[in-house]
């Protein structure tokens, strides 16, 4: 006992620098290491000239330079190979810390991924005329800091960037020269043009980070600058502020009074955020009385989609990117509720949604899924798989339109008016929705039912052009619209199209190209009576799904064919005339 409380620790100068030397994977050189106590189960060791070189990839200089510590720990830990250090006296530290675009860190052990550090049992920490330097490729953010604590409490001071913003960090804390016991409180704060965050509260212990409340309050203008301080994976949006209420209970985040906005939305909510097997597990709950899903697009983004927009023309398909390639380690639900729906950019037929999301092993599926519409409502799921290293992932969507009338779409003005129901089951793989809906397979069904319309349209359908003329205000029945349009590589064949009327029946044939959105459609009628003047041939639908071309040919309403129509109607051989479809039958088979 006498030996042990009288040991040395000088001797094993060369035996530690060994030992740092394989932890680092680099040189290690120490000065001088004595032991500045007499005997006791506590000694105190004073190390000094510790110089450890930078990792060649993180560039030139050294990682640690540090002018002396003194430090002291028990004895009977040591003894087992555990070393718990109590107080620590540091003085002329120089740190550079570095993390590549890859994420590797030179804090770490050779061919080990990044670790983070642990709670301490430290009694006391005194540091004096030391800087620390910070750089992450990665995550685009630098940061130099002087760093003191001593009887005045703890501070660290100093300006960086966050993805390219300057920004100046602070941290302020009690004492811990000699740590005592209870709550030891804190505060820290970002500042600069583009982000302010301030986290206030206190940690059960002295610089136990595993043990921890704080408020946070955070205002950007982008998402993604408070992503690169808390490494979420959030992406860009527009402005955002936001306070919560936070508990870190090791491995466990837990979120609660979570509240603000983003542009012109609001949300609210709470997560909890556990951390088991290397794996990140979420479950929480977020809700928006006002939601504007352009708000998660930055002017950066929504500058790309105009200029897309510009290029090829407006889509009915979102762009949106559904890519889970990075999100590898994390799982979870989050319930999500938005109780209204609207946009800065015009009318949305979207008026609220609710759903929940599944993320399991980078499959995500959102299921139930509840879509609000005008009069009606789509239910179903949507599923995004990307799993065994899949360069794009797979989206399928399985939804239901039920409720909604056509009188309640924007821009009807009530002339037409029937009950709409569709079911589209799609499954395909992009790196963006619209990509992925374009190369997709399944089938998409459409029915209008029981409905009316002017009697002029109803007419017009049957290529009776004499009483698409001459009615005046009467109406006609829709009896049904039915289109069933099987997809293969993202090309829908419509098999079949049918609009029937009390008075006519059209039927279509062609095809609706994805994700161009192109329609090519052939159009021909042909009334349920005797018409006026009928004309012989076929029209063509063209264009695109947000921008249809009705196309009359030249030869259908020339002058010959229209002598030849009033010939017709004089001998009375207009041709077969329709019977009415079976809309029933086509309907179901079309919404199967």
């Amino acid at each position: 006992m006498l030996a042990v409380a009288a040991f040395p620790f000088g001797l094993l100068k060369g035996i530690v620098a060994d030992r740092l030397t394989q932890r680092f994977g680099r040189p290690v050189s120490i000065a001088s290491m004595e032991r500045v106590d007499t005997i006791g189960l506590t000694p105190t060791i004073a190390v000094r000239g510790v110089t450890i070189r930078q990792a060649p990839w993180a560039g030139s200089g050294d990682f640690l330079r540090l002018r002396e510590a003194r430090v002291s720990f028990p004895l009977w830990p040591l003894l087992t190979g555990t070393f718990r250090p109590r107080d620590i006296a540091v003085t002329g530290l120089q740190l550079a810390l570095v993390r590549d675009a890859n994420g590797r860190t030179n804090w770490s052990r050779p061919g080990e991924p990044e670790s983070g550090g642990a709670s301490t049992d430290l009694d006391g920490l005194t540091v004096r005329d030391s800087v620390i330097r910070y750089r992450d490729d990665k995550r685009r953010r630098s940061a130099v800091m002087a760093f003191a604590s001593d009887a005045r409490g703890l501070r660290a001071n100093g300006s960086g960037t966050i993805r390219g913003t300057p920004v100046r960090i602070a941290l302020t804390g009690a004492s811990v020269a000699r740590a005592a016991a209870g709550p030891w409180p804190f505060s820290a704060t970002i500042e600069g043009a583009a982000l302010r965050m301030r986290a206030k509260g206190h940690m059960d212990r002295p610089l136990d980070t595993d043990a921890m409340t704080l408020d946070v309050d955070a205002r950007a203008a982008d998402l993604r600058l408070i992503d690169a301080v808390i490494e979420a994976g959030l992406f860009g949006t527009q402005p955002v502020a936001i306070t919560a209420h936070v508990r870190h209970e090791a491995p466990k985040w837990i979120v609660t009074g979570l509240k603000g906005t983003i542009g012109r939305s609001d949300i609210a909510g709470h997560v909890t955020v556990d951390k088991q097997d290397g794996r990140t597990k979420l479950d929480g709950a977020v809700a928006s009385n006002r939601f504007d899903f352009d708000d998660l697009s930055s002017d950066e983004g929504q500058a790309k989609a105009a200029a897309l927009e510009r290029a090829i023309g407006p889509r009915v398909v979102p762009n949106t990117r559904i890519d889970l390639s990075k999100i590898d380690r994390t799982d979870g639900r989050i319930a999500v509720r938005v109780a209204r729906v609207f946009s800065h950019g015009g009318a949305t037929s979207v008026t609220g949604l609710q759903g929940v999301l599944n993320l399991d092993r980078q499959r995500l599926r959102v299921e139930p899924l509840t879509i609000r519409l005008a009069g009606g409502v789509a239910r179903g799921s949507v599923t995004v798989e990307q799993r065994g290293g899949a360069r794009w992932p797979t989206l399928g969507v399985d939804l239901r339109l039920t409720g909604t009338r056509v009188e309640a779409l924007a821009g009807s003005g009530g002339a037409f008016t029937g009950r709409i129901a569709a079911h589209a089951r799609l499954t395909g793989r992009g790196e963006t929705i619209r990509d992925a809906i374009g190369r997709s397979d399944g089938r998409i069904g459409f029915t209008v039912r029981d409905g009316a319309l002017p009697a002029r349209y109803a007419a017009a359908l049957g290529f009776d052009a004499g009483r698409a003329l001459f009615a005046g205000g009467e109406t006609a029945t829709l009896r049904c619209v039915v289109l069933a349009l099987p997809v293969k590589g993202g090309r829908g064949v419509a098999a079949p199209l049918v609009v029937d009327t009390s008075a006519s029946q059209l039927h279509g044939s062609g095809t609706v190209s994805l994700p161009a959105e192109r329609i090519a459609l052939r159009l021909t009628g042909a009334p349920k009576g005797n018409s006026v003047l009928r004309l012989p041939g076929a029209a063509w639908m063209t264009g695109t799904l947000s921008d249809p071309v009705l196309t009359v040919p030249a030869q259908v309403k020339s002058a010959g064919n229209i002598f030849k129509a009033i010939g017709r109607a004089i001998t009375g051989r207009q041709g077969p005339t329709a019977t009415d479809a079976d809309c029933a039958g086509l309907a179901a088979r079309a919404l199967r």
